[in-house]
This record gives structure tokens, sequence and C-alpha cells, in this order.
């Protein structure tokens, strides 16, 4: 759930915490990013920044990892993923992060995030051939609110004959995945739609992607027992779904008796451990170089 996060303030600005749980990639700041719009809605471009592997790499299509940053579906921006992305991109896949539109309670919900989401995950297959990559191998990778986003663009698939805008991985940090008692994403929805039609918990079907949550045992924003439930009913439908969960930890890895429900502050060796679980995930599945 996320109301705590959202009691006073609607998300902190986790910006800092997301820099400290990339320091690892931050030796590839010099990586400056392809920019692309992915889609117009209403005189707004949104846009796709691109990090391609190193030209020596590129004989071959690669595979593609879009990155939804988390926020609480109200603010944020692509370039806080930019670190994850360039490391993405050192290790041979095309990585791509994504702008999508922020609610404002008013015209724009998490549903027309939810939209942009499976729009750009559409554009990064429609495009394959331009961005070298291989259209059969695309994941998504998000986290807190972004992991939603990645988990909802893979159980809302659209019509036959329809490019997939479902991933073929799914990597969630501390994702957002179980919604049915959050008041904050019903504040955020409206009228428009009851927080049950788009909790992923409560959506689960046959044939979605294989999934790696990463999640903290104390977690106060998305808690432990949402993701559980989520992956305990992932793999009761016959999907893959490995969930490491690390314990002392709350929301992206903030330290035990320290606030997770302001600005996390993430403890720098486990968010290294974290990563690496994701590099491990992703090479088991043949998206991902063995080696750095």
């Amino acid at each position: 759930m996320l109301q705590r996060a959202r009691s006073h303030a609607p998300f902190s600005v986790v910006c800092v915490a997301m820099c400290a749980f990339d320091a690892a990639s931050q030796e590839s700041a010099a990586m400056d990013p392809a920019v692309h719009v992915y889609a117009s809605v209403e005189g707004v471009d949104l846009k796709a920044y691109v990090f391609s592997p190193k030209e020596s790499e590129l004989q071959k299509p690669r595979a593609a990892i879009l990155l939804f940053h988390g926020g609480g579906w109200v603010m944020g921006e692509p370039a806080w993923m930019f670190p994850r992305a360039r490391h993405f991109a050192e290790r041979g896949l095309v990585a791509v992060a994504v702008q999508y539109r922020l609610s404002d309670q008013k015209t724009v919900t998490p549903l027309e995030a939810m939209d942009d989401a499976r729009s750009a995950i559409r554009w990064v297959r429609a495009k394959a051939e331009m961005l070298n990559v291989d259209p059969q191998r695309v994941a998504a990778y998000g986290w807190s609110a972004g992991g939603h986003l990645a988990c909802m663009a893979a159980i809302q698939v659209g019509p036959s004959g329809e490019i997939s805008s479902s991933p073929d991985a799914l990597v969630l940090v501390s994702p957002a995945v179980a919604l049915e008692f959050d008041r904050w994403p019903q504040k955020l929805l409206g009228l428009r739609a009851n927080v049950r039609d788009i909790s992923p918990d409560l959506h689960v079907r046959k044939g979605m992607p294989p999934t790696l949550i990463l999640q903290g045992h104390i977690d106060t924003v998305t808690p432990l027992s949402g993701a559980k439930r989520f992956c305990d009913r992932l793999r009761e439908a016959g999907n893959r779904c490995d969930l490491h969960v690390f314990h002392g930890f709350g929301h992206l890895f903030t330290p035990k008796g320290t606030p997770d429900d302001g600005m996390p502050k993430p403890d720098p060796a486990t968010s290294a451990d974290a990563a690496a679980s994701a590099d491990r995930f992703l090479t088991s599945l043949g998206l991902m170089h063995d080696d750095p």
C-alpha cells in the first residue's frame, strides 16, 4: 500500500535515493542517450531516452529493456533511470528510459500512465530495426509506481494482430502491485475507475513474462505482503516469479530505523546486491552478457 507515503505529501523526491541505488553505474555518466518521441498526446510529446551498447557490439539485434521511474504516479522523470539505463547498455542491452504522463488529479490519472507504458513498449517493437532491437526480447524494469506500470503492460494485452505491449521479462523493485486497499491511487483515479481494476495482484493471467521482484522485508510503502501475494498468484497461474527479500530493509532498501515513507535512503551494499540479482535474472533469460 502507498497511503503512508501519501498522508501529507504525494510522494517524496526520490531521485537522490535512486542515484544512490545506482551508484555503481555512475562511472558511465559520459554515455548520452538518443532522444526520440514515441507518442504525442494532446500536444505533449512523450520521449524515449535510448542508451545503446557501443558500436562494436551492434552487429546483431540486441535485447531491449524499458525503464519506468517511480514517484507515486504524480512526479518523477526519465533521468532518474539514466544510471540504471547506462548500466544495462554497458551490459549489451538497448536501454530505454521512458517518459510518461503524471497524474494531476484532473484529466490525467494512472490510467493514462498505463496507456503510455504500453505505447512505449509497442514503439520499441515497431522501431526494432531502427533501434537494432530484437522485438522478441524486450524486458521492462520499474520501481514503486513504475513497477506497477510495467506489470499492467504485461497484464493488459492488446487485440490479436496488434503489436504486443507485454514485455518478455519483468524486473520490479519495491513495486506497487497490491492496490486494493490503497487510498492514494483511488484518489488519483477519481470516478474514472475502481482501484481494483488496476491492482496487478487481482489480474494475474497465465502466460505472463518471467518476473523478478526485489523487495524490502519491512517496506511500509509497498509492503512485502502484497509482493508475496502477487508472486504467489503468478506461480499458481504457471508463470515464473523470483522473489528476493532483503531482511531489515524497507522501501527501496532503506535500512531499518530510518523512515522509508519519506525520502528513501537506500543502503549502498544492499542496493548493489539487488542490482546484481537483476543482472543474474536477465542473464538467465539470455537477455544480458554473462560478464560486464
